[in-house]
């Protein structure tokens, strides 16, 4: 049975008179793809913010695989990585150069090219970070967050802005991640994104979780209240077709 590697308990998280969390608990466990969903503003990105140590709470308590945050901050950072929505990399470096720049940071012996190969950029390394296409630059810095070798690795919005080809092989990445032992947290606000990856969702609006399960479960429960799409479902979207007849492999220049 997996064992619990985030604990969040009755969190808060106040400004001045603004309450942005309203006593969010939630477990994550070990080794699964674990969703964020909310509407902009939720509350979502406070809280994993506070869980990466970037932010401080109000009152409430955070474990991370057994580390209190309030005791070990610094610990916790050790045993993560976070890709945020926008990363800010020297312009003049190029991928080589940035993984052994990340890779002295965290104190890590580090191979830059078998780092790539997780990523499919061996083909890039001479190449700057903003020479890259949208889906290289979101899948170099998902690889900057793996240097530490992170026990859970933290993702807000990663395919944000993505063409259908570059965001389904994210989505291959991120699995691969996981395969590997790594616990995936991921924000989205693509639900067929969260249906097809996330073992399980929480579903967090005016800062409370309002639901928390996985996809098909909450599919269900939905279905039994007796709502009913207005046409009927087809067994494939337009993203299918489109997949379909342009092949799923990268187009990037």
């Amino acid at each position: 049975m997996a064992e619990t590697i985030i604990r969040v308990k009755d969190l808060h998280k106040k400004y001045g008179d603004f309450e942005a969390v309203k006593g969010i608990s939630f477990d994550v466990m070990e080794n699964e793809i674990f969703g964020l969903l909310g509407p902009n503003g939720a509350g979502k990105s406070t809280t994993l913010e506070i869980i990466e140590t970037l932010r401080e709470k109000t009152s409430g308590e955070v474990y991370v695989n057994g580390l209190n945050l309030d005791e070990s901050p610094n610990e916790i950072k050790k045993i993560i990585g976070v890709q945020l929505q926008t990363s800010g990399y020297y312009p003049g470096l190029n991928l080589t150069e940035l993984i052994h720049l990340f890779a002295g940071l965290y104190n890590e012996d580090i191979d830059p090219m078998a780092l790539l190969d997780t990523v499919n950029l061996r083909d890039k390394a001479r190449a700057k970070f903003k020479e890259l296409s949208g889906g290289q630059k979101q899948r170099f810095s998902i690889a900057t967050t793996l240097i530490n070798k992170p026990r859970i690795i933290f993702l807000d919005e990663p395919t944000t802005g993505l063409d259908p080809q570059a965001r389904r092989n994210l989505w291959d990445l991120i699995r691969d991640i996981r395969s590997r032992g790594t616990t995936v947290i991921i924000t989205t606000h693509y639900m067929d994104e969260a249906e097809v990856l996330c073992d399980r969702v929480a579903i967090i609006d005016s800062g409370k979780i309002i639901a928390l399960n996985s996809p098909d479960k909450l599919i269900d429960e939905l279905v039994a209240t007796g709502f009913e799409k207005p046409r009927e479902v087809k067994q494939a979207n337009l993203e299918d077709v489109f997949i379909q007849m342009t092949g799923k492999h990268l187009r990037e220049e």
